[in-house]
């Protein structure tokens, strides 16, 4: 009565840590560094625009976008990236990039490729959703290990031709959840190169693009434009959840080729879920807004320093390029993350319950994942406990 593609998902990481450490006590003031919510102010002036346009709660909304909305986009696309893409044929509006990653593969991932079961290339860890939307396909996950011997990326070029021959969407989020690393130029090009040879889309998840330290990560619609890629290979994936504070808002779109774009609305209007019409009048006006994320990096650009000072001389501490995640060695995630709870009440996420076990290794059973969203001064008593708990 059930189907089995589902039937041997791994509990989702944050009822799994729910079961790991809620029957114990906390050993002090809890401190949560698990859930990469942000937590800084959002631009409290959309509160006004959602009231103004609040009439539109009484309409359907429109399914993919309204036309400001997806010209906000494609203009903050332009400012970002220096690409020029047509707002009503290159953008969709999502109700989050959660949902997008989802149902873009159910839009666009065939049921064969060559006559053989499809192959959805995964990296490992990752965003859970990657691999339920393969599975939902009935596609093979294959998972790449990004570890620190491949730059906390996947290694593509790895695999052989067999797989390569099946592959028809590969995954990447840069900057990465949970490492924080970031694809260069050459990196995305070597992907491209890859899609074009075997003909594969990919999915491009950036929603932590606009979080960074030095300089703005390249992104796949530019290095796409450069080389003069085939559009229809490209679907790059943005939110307003971490660049602007909004999880809330559920806003984000997907940008491809006119005919990817074509295919998913089609599904769309069957089974999306759009955007509520005064929630895409704030989107528009947050999209065109970068005050409000500069102000944001500037304080993630404290807290990056705060990391470093406190945790920089640890064994094997690497501070991220970008994202809002530290990813630190430890002999067992789900151990560390144990003790930690019960002798101090920080509670942080095993590494092993974002990835899976591939080449008989899982490459996050050596880490935990800690969130740098909580107001600085609480972060630093979270970073303080978790060094003299775990490192002292």
């Amino acid at each position: 009565m059930f189907p089995e593609r589902f039937s041997n998902l791994p509990a989702y990481a944050f009822p799994r840590l729910r079961s790991l450490l809620d029957a114990h006590a906390p050993g002090g003031e809890v401190l949560h560094m698990t859930i990469g919510e942000p937590k800084h102010d959002f631009p409290r002036w959309i509160v006004d625009i959602i009231a103004e346009h609040a009439d539109g709660f009484g309409n359907y909304p429109v399914n993919e976008g309204m036309p400001a909305l997806l010209e906000a986009m494609s203009g903050w696309t332009h400012r970002r990236y220096g690409v020029d893409l047509a707002a009503d044929t290159r953008f969709m509006a999502l109700n989050g990039t959660r949902e997008g990653l989802y149902n873009a593969m159910m839009a666009l991932c065939p049921e064969t490729k060559r006559g053989k079961l499809p192959v959805v290339l995964v990296p490992n860890p990752f965003y859970q959703v990657y691999m339920v939307a393969a599975l939902s396909v009935g596609a093979e996950p294959v998972f790449l290990n990004a570890t620190r011997d491949t730059g906390y990326l996947p290694d593509f070029t790895a695999l052989s031709e067999e797989v390569l021959n099946r592959v028809t969407v590969a995954y990447l989020c840069s900057p990465s959840n949970p490492q924080g690393a970031v694809a260069s130029r050459a990196y995305w090009a070597g992907l491209i190169g890859l899609a074009e040879k075997y003909d594969f889309r990919i999915f491009a998840d950036e929603c932590y693009a606009e979080i960074y330290r030095d300089g703005p990560p390249v992104g796949l619609l530019q290095v796409a434009a450069e080389m003069g890629a085939d559009p229809e290979r490209i679907v790059a994936f943005h939110s307003l959840s971490k660049r602007s504070n909004l999880p809330g808002l559920r806003s984000g779109f997907v940008a491809a080729g006119p005919e990817s774009i074509k295919a998913m609305k089609q599904l769309r209007n069957y089974a999306g879920s759009p955007l509520p019409m005064p929630l895409q009048h704030a989107a528009t006006a947050v999209w065109q807004d970068e005050a409000h994320v500069v102000e944001n990096r500037r304080l993630y650009g404290e807290k990056y320093r705060m990391a470093d000072e406190i945790l920089g001389n640890l064994p094997g501490y690497r501070s991220p390029e970008a994202g809002f995640f530290l990813w630190l060695p430890v002999p067992d995630g789900e151990e560390a993350t144990m003790t930690l709870w019960q002798e101090t009440g920080v509670r942080v996420l095993p590494g092993a319950y974002l990835s899976q076990e591939a080449g008989g290794v899982n490459p996050g059973k050596g880490y935990i994942r800690v969130a740098m969203v909580a107001e600085k001064e609480e972060m630093a008593r979270g970073l303080n406990r978790l060094r003299d708990c775990l490192y002292g």
